[in-house]
C-alpha cells in the first residue's frame, strides 16, 4: 500500500480527490478491448453473432440524444445486467469475450479495478451492498475492464477458531464476476486492515490469533521502544508453532487451500491471479511507518522492526556468525525516529552508519529475513496453486520514492529494501520472486516527480524504472498500481506513459486501479476512466486518435448512466 497523505503530492490534491476520496492497497490486469454491453434481444439462435459493444458505441456517439433508439438498447441491457436478466446465449458470448480478450491482451494492457474493503461482511456470511456490487460490476465490464481485484480477509474467513473456513461471502461475490464476465484477482490477505493508508475500515487478525499474539507479545512486531505492532506476524516467528500448534506458514498455507478448494469451480476461468501477502498493506516489507495514533507521518524515514525476542534472536546468532558478537544485542542506536530525516540521523546521514561495515552488515541480515520470508510463503504458495491451470501468483513490493533521491534512502532501509546510493535493493526480491514464477507487482506507478515535495526528495519515477530493471533482469512479469486515487487527466496519461506505451517486451502485465467506489461514478470521473481503459487496452493495437476515444467514452458513459448513478448511490449509503 503507499501513501496517501494531501501533502505528498501537489498536483494530486489539486486535481484529483474529492473530500472522502480513499487511497487503498492494492493490482490489476488490462482486458478486452471492447466493451461488454450485450445487445439487446440478442439470440443463441442465430448463426450471426450480435454486435460487439465497439459497434453499439459507434452508433450511441453518432446520435447522443438521450432517446436515441441504440442508446436505449444499450441501457435496457445494461439495465439487464443488473436485473440477472442476461439474454438466452449470454453465457455463450461470455465465452466469445474471452476469447477476444486473451487476443487484446498480447497488444494492450488489462486493467483491474480495487474493490473496496468491506466487499464482504465481517462475519464472512454474504457482500455488502449487494445491489451496488452488480451495478459496478457490469458498468465495469462495459467501460472495458479486464476484471476486479478483492482482498480475502483472514481476519474475515477464518476469524473464530482456526480450520474454520467462511468463504461464502467470496463465493457470491466470484458468482457474480463470473456473470458479469469479469476476472477475478484474490489478495490473500494475512494482515490486518486499519492503521495504513486508505483504511477506511477495521478488520484486525483472527481473534484466536490476536489471542496467542496477547499471550506472547514477541509475535508482534516490535520497534526500539517497545511498541507492539499487531499488523501482521512477526516474519521471526515464521517456523515457531505458537498459532495453536500450527506455524504461521502453515496457517497461510492451510489457508490457501481451503480457498483453492472452496473456490475449485472459479479457479482459472474467473479467478486469475492469487496475490500473496507478505506484510503490512499485503506488501513484502517491515510496518515501519505506521500511520495509527500517529506515529508516522510523510515523510518520515521510519523506524527498524526488528525488536521482538525472535528478530533479535536471529540478529544474535548473525553477528556471531561473523566475529562480531557485540553487533547483535540490537539494531542501529542513532537511527533516529519515525519522523526524522535522513539528515538528522547519523546513521542515515550522507557519509553515515548505513555505509560502515556494521551498517552492511546490518541492512544484510534485516532485507535478507525479508526475503527468506518471502521465500517461505512463496513455497508454500506453490505447494499449494501447482498444478491450478490459469492461475498466476503475485507479491506486492511497496513504492516507498521518499528520500530516493539521497544516498542513504533510510525509508527503504527501514522497510527492509537494501537498496541505498551503491547498492540494489529490488534484483534480490526479483530474483527470488523469480524462482517461484511470480508477477512483481509495484505501486506509485501514476506519479511524476516534480509532483511530490522537491525537499524530501522524492523520485517515484526513477524508483519505478529502477524496478522494472529489476524485474526484466529476473525474467519476471511486472505489473503496476496507482498509490492514490487519480481521476485526473494527467494521472492517466502518467499510467500509460509507464505501463502500456512501451514496446511489447516492456509493457506491464497487468494494472490496477484504485479503487472503486462512489468518486470513481462521479460522471466526468467515470468518462475518463472509461478513455483510461479504451487506451490501455488498444495500445500497440493501433495509433489510437484520442479524439475517437474521448467520443466513444462519451458514449460509454451515456450507455451506462442508470449503472452508474444506482451503483454511486448504492456504495454512499
Amino acid at each position: 500500500m503507499a501513501l496517501n497523505m494531501s501533502t505528498q503530492t501537489g498536483a494530486a490534491a489539486m486535481t484529483v480527490a474529492r473530500p472522502g476520496s480513499r487511497p487503498g492497497s492494492r493490482p490489476g490486469t488490462p482486458g478486452s478491448s471492447r466493451t461488454a454491453l450485450l445487445s439487446a434481444g440478442a439470440s443463441s439462435s442465430t448463426a450471426v453473432p450480435a454486435p460487439n459493444a465497439a459497434q453499439l458505441l459507434k452508433m450511441q456517439a453518432q446520435t447522443m440524444e438521450p432517446a436515441a433508439p441504440q442508446a436505449a438498447d444499450i441501457d435496457k441491457a445494461c439495465q439487464a445486467l443488473v436485473d440477472g436478466a442476461a439474454a438466452p446465449g449470454a453465457d455463450q458470448g461470455a465465452e466469445h469475450a474471452d476469447v477476444a480478450g486473451v487476443e487484446a491482451r498480447k497488444v494492450g494492457v488489462p486493467v483491474f479495478v480495487m474493490m473496496p474493503l468491506d466487499t464482504v461482511r465481517k462475519d464472512g456470511s454474504a457482500l455488502n451492498r449487494r445491489k451496488a456490487m452488480q451495478a459496478s460490476l457490469a458498468a465495469l465490464k462495459s467501460a472495458g475492464a479486464e476484471g476486479i481485484m478483492v482482498d480475502v480477509w483472514w481476519g474475515i474467513a477464518e476469524s473464530e477458531a482456526p480450520g474454520q473456513y467462511n468463504f461464502a461471502g467470496y463465493i457470491e461475490l466470484m458468482e457474480l464476476a463470473k456473470k458479469a464476465g469479469l476476472k477475478v484477482q484474490a489478495v490473500m490477505s494475512f494482515h490486518q486492515c486499519g492503521g495504513n493508508v486508505g483504511d477506511s475500515v477495521n478488520i484486525p487478525l483472527p481473534k484466536w490469533v490476536i489471542e496467542e499474539m496477547d499471550k506472547d507479545q514477541d509475535l508482534a512486531y516490535t520497534d526500539r521502544c517497545g511498541r507492539r505492532n499487531y499488523e501482521y506476524i512477526s516474519l521471526g516467528a515464521d517456523a515457531l508453532p505458537a498459532l495453536k500448534g500450527r506455524t504461521p506458514i502453515q496457517c497461510y498455507a492451510d489457508f490457501m487451500r481451503a480457498f483453492r478448494d472452496h473456490m475449485a469451480p472459479y479457479m482459472g476461468n474467473t479467478i486469475v491471479e492469487i496475490q500473496v501477502g507478505m506484510g503490512p498493506a499485503g506488501e513484502l516489507r517491515y510496518p515501519s511507518y505506521p500511520e495509527s495514533n500517529g506515529t508516522w507521518s510523510f515523510p518520515g524515514i521510519g523506524e527498524f522492526q526488528c525488536y521482538d525476542r525472535y528478530m533479535l534472536s536471529s540478529l544474535k546468532a548473525a553477528a556471531e556468525s561473523v566475529g562480531k558478537p557485540e553487533w547483535g544485542n540490537a539494531g542501529p542506536g542513532d537511527s533516529g525516529s519515525y519522523n526524522q530525516w535522513p539528515e538528522d540521523t547519523n546513521f542515515f546521514r550522507r557519509e553515515g552508519g548505513w555505509n560502515t561495515e556494521y551498517g552492511q552488515f546490518f541492512m544484510s541480515w534485516y532485507s535478507q529475513m525479508l526475503l527468506e520470508h518471502g521465500e517461505r510463503i512463496l513455497s508454500a504458495t506453490s505447494s499449494v496453486y501447482t498444478g491450478t491451470p490459469g492461475v498466476k501468483v503475485s507479491v506486492k513490493v511497496a513504492g516507498i520514492h521518499w528520500h530516493y533521491g539521497t544516498r542513504s534512502h533510510a525509508p527503504e532501509l527501514t522497510a527492509g529494501y537494501y537498496n541505498t546510493r551503491n547498492h540494489d535493493g529490488y534484483q534480490p526480491i526479483a530474483r527470488m520472486l523469480g524462482r517461484h514464477g511470480a508477477v512483481l507487482n509495484f505501486t506509485c506507478v501514476e506519479m511524476r516527480n516534480h509532483e511530490q515535495p522537491q525537499d524530501a526528495q522524492c523520485m517515484p519515477e526513477n524508483l519505478v524504472q529502477q524496478v522494472a530493471n529489476a524485474a526484466k533482469e529476473a525474467g519476471i512479469g511486472l505489473a503496476g498500481e496507482n498509490a492514490l486515487p487519480r481521476y485526473d487527466e494527467t494521472a492517466h496519461d502518467q499510467v500509460l506513459a509507464t505501463a502500456a506505451e512501451k514496446a511489447e517486451e516492456e509493457r506491464m502485465v497487468a494494472f490496477t486501479y484504485l479503487r472503486m467506489g462512489p468518486d470513481l461514478f462521479q460522471p466526468d470521473n467515470w468518462r475518463r476512466f472509461a478513455a483510461f481503459v479504451k487506451r490501455m487496452t488498444e495500445t500497440g493495437v493501433r495509433d489510437v486518435c484520442r479524439e475517437q476515444v474521448e467520443r466513444e467514452a462519451e458514449g460509454v458513459a451515456h450507455a451506462t448512466q442508470p449503472l452508474v448513478h444506482e451503483a454511486a448511490a448504492a456504495l454512499r449509503n
